[in-house]
């Protein structure tokens, strides 16, 4: 999900036409046995499967509750309604209608960094676009052009001043979900007009970042739960580039179980063993309601899954349709999360630790 300057509800609109696959849609197991093996994960059943589960424990957690500096005071009004629970997560995007825009407004930067360094157990995670404009509808060959351009090196500079703002606003520790979604349709920064590309365009990015002086950045890879366009294992870019392996999973389609949403090809028990096998620990940057409703079994199984994985962090995504908080139309999901997430402390005793940055890429 991408909302820049859009409203809310706009952005809610924008997310009822994303396209995505079924949980149920046909994949042949030739099919998914190839996309695994091309990055080294064996298919089910053909090799012991890495021990996934962890005790009950809390995770950072927070919401995002609006892009711009100005929903910041959300956080803390959103803590208050869950009985001053520690909200150590800040969830924010930088726009994608331009270069200008990628590059960060140093002000909504700057309050952003202000809030995380008001305490050393929170967290800022920034959704960083890899190419603009980031929601036009441009056509794949179109996409892949750009993709080509970014491999040269043309547009380098724009992620070196963004690095170098965050470093001097306070930002060098951010987390980033660089090109989020990129197994889907809606964005730009999409991978599957040309896997190859996308996944030297990424490494690209991460090198030019990883070259600014002070910066501790960490790079968390978001596709969208499920198979979508394309197996988001094609576009994973390297364990050398990626810190965290993140998902958006919201409750879609229609009719699907959370059983469904675990099992599923490219789904959550897909998505934390290849994590596992890579020593690396998941996230769950967007997630919330979506089609099936006001739906509390979700938002309970959903916590659940996050607290006994090793889940790096969470925020839900707080408007309609998705939230609790913002929501009036989910009242019996917001008094299952009240509730799950009600006075928590935050991270304590076994929850996952500060991730630390992989290595710096070598040149490529």
């Amino acid at each position: 999900m991408r909302l820049g300057r859009l409203t809310l509800a706009a952005a809610a609109l924008l997310l009822m036409t994303t396209a995505s696959v079924p949980s149920g849609t046909p994949l042949s197991q030739t099919e998914r046995h190839a996309a695994l093996s091309s990055d080294a994960i064996q298919p089910r059943g053909a090799a012991p499967r890495p021990m996934v589960q962890r005790a009950l424990h809390e995770v950072p957690f927070g919401a995002f509750v609006g892009s711009w500096n100005e929903y910041i005071p959300n956080i803390a009004r959103m803590a208050s309604w869950l009985n001053n629970a520690n909200m150590q997560v800040g969830h924010t995007y930088l726009a994608g209608n331009g270069w200008q825009d990628v590059e960060g407004e140093p002000a909504v930067l700057g309050l952003w960094s202000q809030w995380r360094q008001a305490d050393p157990g929170r967290r800022l995670v920034l959704g960083v676009p890899m190419l603009v404009p980031n929601e036009a509808n441009l056509p794949d060959d179109e996409v892949a052009g750009l993709l080509a351009r970014g491999n040269k090196g043309e547009f380098d500079q724009h992620f070196l001043r963004l690095a170098r703002k965050l470093v001097a606003l306070g930002g060098a520790d951010t987390v980033l979900t660089l090109g989020w979604e990129m197994n889907g349709v809606t964005y730009t920064s999409r991978c599957k007009p040309d896997p190859s590309a996308w996944k030297a365009y990424w490494r690209r990015i991460v090198g030019v970042m990883r070259s600014v002086p002070g910066q501790h950045f960490t790079f968390d890879f978001t596709p969208t739960r499920g198979l979508d366009a394309i197996p988001w294992t094609r576009c994973y870019p390297g364990d050398d580039v990626v810190d965290i392996l993140g998902m958006d999973s919201y409750d879609m389609p229609a009719g699907a179980t959370f059983d469904e949403f675990v099992t599923e090809p490219y789904g959550l028990q897909d998505q934390v063993e290849f994590a596992a096998k890579r020593g690396k620990p998941v996230s769950y940057p967007e997630w919330g309601l979506f089609r099936n409703g006001d739906n509390p079994e979700y938002v309970r199984r959903m916590v659940e899954w996050m607290r006994t994985h090793d889940t790096a962090y969470q925020t839900v995504t707080d408007y309609c349709p998705h939230g609790f908080w913002q929501c009036q139309d989910n009242p019996r999901s917001a008094a299952v999360y009240r509730q799950l997430m009600s006075g928590s402390a935050g991270a304590g005793a076994g929850a996952a630790g500060p991730v630390k940055p992989s290595p710096k890429p070598g040149a490529h």
